[in-house]
């Protein structure tokens, strides 16, 4: 019966997110309590951009690096959108 017990747990404490910018989306497998730093630092890594080029929203709400799947409350399956930083405006 442990062996049942044990995929739970573990599913538990992992979390599938998916991270999209307007042109691709990459999947990530993290801990509920792992800094989002590492996925942002990853999937600009990936994509070839550098971090300060980017912003990254979670429903709305800007994600910074010490922000954790835990504290924003992200399911299985959420979505992260990777947005192009714009500065100025009129």
């Amino acid at each position: 019966m442990s062996e049942e017990t044990q995929p739970k747990v573990d599913s538990s404490e992992h979390v599938n997110i998916k991270v999209t910018d307007s042109s691709s989306e990459i999947f990530f497998k993290i801990k509920k309590s792992t800094q989002l730093k590492k996925l942002i630092d990853a999937f600009c890594q990936r994509q070839g951009k550098q971090k300060s080029s980017l912003r990254f929203l979670y429903d709305g709400q800007r994600v910074t690096d010490t922000d954790t799947p835990e504290t924003l409350q992200i399911e299985d399956g959420d979505t992260i959108e990777a947005h192009q930083e714009q500065l100025g405006g009129c």
